[in-house]
C-alpha cells in the first residue's frame, strides 16, 4: 500500500516552513529522546516543530506496518469493521491505514500529547472521507477512560513505554473497549517480540480469539534467539531520506503484531515466517502451522502449490 500522495504532500508543505538543518535536527533529537527515555511514562514531544518532525519521519514507516498487519489480519474475518478508535494515535498515521483498507464510517483518534492531535487533525484535513470527520479525543491510554463503541481498536507502538503492569492493565482496556477486533503493533524486535508474546497469553487467558498471524493458539514454539516478525517496504521522499540520511529510495519497517476478535475467525492454514527461498525448479518456505513450524520446500511438479508460493511473501497466509 502507498503512502497516501496527499499526506505526504500536506506533510511537505508544513516542512517547508523549515529548513532542511532545523528539521534535521529535530528528528535527532526525537530519535535519541524515545531510545533513552521511554518506558518511564512521560512525555516525549510536546511543540508543534517536533511533532512535524515526527510525523515526517515516522508516518510512513507507521502506515506501512499498519497497513501490513491488517491485510493479513481481515480475510480471518467474516465481518469487516466499521468504527476505528486509534489508541495513542500520534499524528493518526494508523487511522490512514485502517481507511485505506475499509470502508469507514467512524474514526476517533485518542492522543495524550496537544502537538500530536493539532498536527494529525490538520493533516486528514487533506483526506478522503471519514479522515476529516476524525474526533479527536485528548487522554493518557495509561490513565484515562477509553471511548467505548468503536468496532476496532489499534494500538500502534504503545505498549514498549510501559511498565509489565501497566501494560497488562492497558491490554485489559484495550480488550474491552473493542467492540470486534484489537490489533497491536510493536517494534520487530526481539523485545517487541517479548511483549506481544505476553499479551498473547493474556487475552486468550482472557477468551480471545486469536485471528493473526498465529496459525494456531498453542504456546508460540519460537525459542532461543528466534521471533516473529515481519517487513514493510516503505517508498522514501526526499524529505524522508533527508531526515533519515538514508541513500537508498526505500526503507523497510520491522514489526511485529497480534490480531484478536471478540468472535470466532477464520485463521490462516499456515503463515510464511520468513522470506521465501527460491532456488532452481524449488521455493522452500518457513512456515508457522497448527500443528508444528516446519520447512516445506514446493517444486515445480507440484503445479498449482508451486505457482501460489512463487506469488507468496514474508507474513502471508500460505495453503500447504
Amino acid at each position: 500500500m502507498e503512502f497516501p500522495v496527499t499526506l505526504r504532500a500536506a506533510i511537505e508543505q508544513r516542512a517547508a516552513q523549515y529548513t532542511p538543518a532545523q528539521l534535521k535536527a529535530l528528528s535527532q533529537q526525537l530519535t535519541l529522546r524515545y531510545h533513552t527515555q521511554s518506558g518511564r511514562g512521560q512525555s516525549l514531544l510536546s511543540q508543534g516543530d517536533e511533532a512535524l518532525a515526527y510525523a515526517a519521519v515516522r508516518m510512513p514507516a507507521t502506515f506501512g506496518a499498519v497497513c501490513g498487519a491488517l491485510e493479513h489480519t481481515l480475510p480471518a474475518l467474516s465481518v469487516l469493521p466499521k468504527t476505528l478508535l486509534d489508541v495513542g494515535a500520534g499524528t493518526g498515521a494508523a487511522s490512514w491505514a485502517a481507511a485505506s483498507l475499509l470502508e469507514l464510517e467512524g474514526i476517533t483518534c485518542f492522543e495524550r500529547e496537544p502537538a500530536m492531535r493539532i498536527l494529525g487533525q490538520a493533516l486528514m484535513q487533506s483526506g478522503f472521507a471519514p479522515l476529516p470527520g476524525a474526533r479527536w479525543v485528548a487522554g493518557d491510554a495509561l490513565r484515562d477512560a477509553l471511548p467505548a463503541g468503536a468496532d476496532m481498536v489499534l494500538a500502534s507502538y504503545m505498549l514498549n513505554e510501559f511498565s509489565p503492569q501497566q501494560r497488562a492493565q492497558t491490554v485489559h482496556r484495550l480488550w474491552a473497549a473493542a467492540g470486534q477486533l484489537l490489533v497491536i503493533l510493536e517494534p520487530g524486535t526481539p523485545v517487541g517480540f517479548a511483549l506481544l508474546r505476553e499479551v498473547r497469553q493474556q487475552l486468550l487467558a482472557e477468551g480471545a480469539y486469536l485471528a493473526a498471524p498465529c496459525a494456531h493458539t498453542g504456546p508460540c514454539r519460537l525459542a532461543g534467539d528466534d521471533w516473529c516478525h515481519f517487513s514493510a517496504r516503505i517508498a522514501r521522499s526526499r524529505l524522508h531520506r533527508l531526515l533519515k540520511e538514508g541513500d537508498v529510495p526505500y526503507e523497510d519497517e520491522k514489526y511485529a503484531y497480534l490480531a484478536f476478535s471478540k468472535t470466532p475467525v477464520q485463521p490462516a492454514a499456515a503463515r510464511i515466517l520468513r522470506h521465501p527461498k527460491a532456488a532452481k525448479g524449488q521455493i522452500t518456505l518457513s512456515l508457522c502451522c497448527p500443528d508444528a513450524n516446519r520447512e516445506l520446500t514446493v517444486r515445480k511438479r507440484d503445479g498449482d502449490a508451486f505457482k501460489a508460493a512463487r506469488k507468496a511473501g514474508w507474513g502471508d497466509a500460505f495453503e500447504y
